[in-house]
């Protein structure tokens, strides 16, 4: 289930169910982002900018925004060539647009960033869910 947080300006969607639980969003912005607060997300924390320049860093797509008023506008396919990268001890990560296939033949369209779980873990496979580091793994 997504959940919207907004500003004047933006509003930030949060996909729980995409998060690989990188830390990446909340490190460097903690006002903003803090998963020990209710709401976690506290668009008052920081300005515009600082916040559209951290959810740009989340690895999973979990965490996008767009400007208000402007949600249609919003491409649903990012122009950029595929690139996949396997991280250190974590997901492999797939960059661009793509199509995934699951073990039933049902396809889904992903943009922007995919994970994709490395270490046979995840309770939501073919994707990450975080499991990696909860399990310790090395790869």
């Amino acid at each position: 289930m997504e959940k919207r947080y907004s500003n004047d300006d933006i509003t930030v969607v949060w996909k729980p169910d995409v998060c690989i639980h990188s830390t990446l969003c909340w490190k460097g912005l903690l006002s903003v982002f803090n998963p020990r607060n209710r709401p976690w997300i506290n668009m008052n924390g920081a300005d515009t900018e600082a916040i559209i320049a951290q959810v740009e860093k989340c690895p999973s797509g979990a965490l996008s925004w767009y400007r208000n008023g402007e949600e249609d506008a919003i491409p649903e396919k990012v122009d950029v060539e595929t690139i996949v990268e396997a991280t250190p001890n974590g997901p492999l990560m797939v960059y661009g647009n793509i199509r995934v296939r699951d073990a039933e033949g049902n396809e889904t369209s992903k943009h922007k960033v995919t994970a994709f779980c490395r270490c046979g873990g995840s309770s939501n496979k073919p994707y990450c869910d975080g499991t990696h580091k909860k399990i310790g793994f090395k790869g």
